[in-house]
């Protein structure tokens, strides 16, 4: 998908809102467990019930994986899902490969031709040849992890190389590389006081932005930091909506969640002067 396309949907819902399918089986309504594949059931009714509220939506791959072979048909028919009926709907998968050379080409491959996703998330620390593979497939996009919204980003991220912080040096090197302007990169919510620093580095880049909702991340402060000429966020919420209840009315309660969200960032917009 090119960037436009993901712009104008943003412009037309009014909202930037990335649902995450983390999709887990002793968490979804009990109901469903009786389905051939209640994954894929579960999904298609959170799609169904939020289309009209969000401009992405984003599978974290372990939660399928987990299940082996079911679990990545289980993917298969929700991405297939969501290219056939919602084909403006951006696609992350939310994978963090990350491996030199071919290697991730084939990782490339696998989400971007087989499957189909417009973007695959990617754990940059094995430098340049690890993610110029992923950049080559036109109109695909690769989302560098740079600041996460866990606790033990503090671990490796924020320390300093050079006297500068190591999100920074991930940053400002990802600029050379190759169909950079193929690059996004998740910046947490929880670490919204550094979006001016980043947006220094990367004035025009989308930024995934996890940790709104359950991890108590501002989207006021986020969109505050964060916005540019084309907004360039994507928010994530996803246990705070998916698991917005567990019984039969669970879809419903999910796109209620996610329209309070939608609204909020209607808000946003409005004061933005979109």
């Amino acid at each position: 998908m090119k960037i436009e396309k993901l712009v104008e949907q943003i412009n037309k819902k009014k909202s930037f809102l990335c649902i995450g399918l983390d999709t887990d089986l002793d968490k979804i309504p009990t109901h469903l467990l009786e389905e051939e594949d209640p994954i894929f059931t579960f999904n298609k009714a959170i799609i169904d019930a939020t289309h009209h509220l969000c401009v992405a939506y984003k599978p974290n791959t372990a939660f399928y994986e987990a299940y082996g072979l079911k679990g990545w048909k289980s993917l298969e028919k929700t991405i297939n899902y969501l290219n056939e009926n919602h084909p403006e709907i951006f696609t992350i998968a939310d994978a963090k490969r990350g491996d030199i050379g071919n290697t991730s080409t084939r990782y490339a491959k696998a989400f971007f031709d087989e499957m189909g996703f417009d973007s695959v998330t990617i754990a940059p620390y094995m430098g340049k040849d690890s993610v110029e593979p992923f950049l080559a497939f036109e109109n695909k996009h690769s989302i560098l992890l740079a600041l996460t919204s866990n606790e033990g980003a503090y671990d490796f991220q924020t320390n300093k190389v050079d006297g500068v912080e190591l999100y920074k040096k991930v940053l400002q090197t990802s600029l050379s590389y190759k169909n950079s302007e193929n690059l996004m990169y998740v910046v947490g919510a929880t670490k919204a006081s550094c979006l001016g620093d980043i947006r220094k580095i990367v004035p025009d880049s989308f930024l995934l932005v996890p940790g709104v909702g359950a991890q108590g991340g501002s989207l006021k402060e986020v969109c505050h930091y964060g916005m540019n000429n084309q907004i360039g966020l994507l928010v994530n919420s996803s246990r705070g909506i998916i698991y917005a209840s567990k019984n039969s009315d669970f879809a419903i309660e999910a796109a209620k969640k996610a329209m309070e969200l939608q609204q909020q960032m209607e808000e946003e917009l409005d004061s933005f002067g979109q």
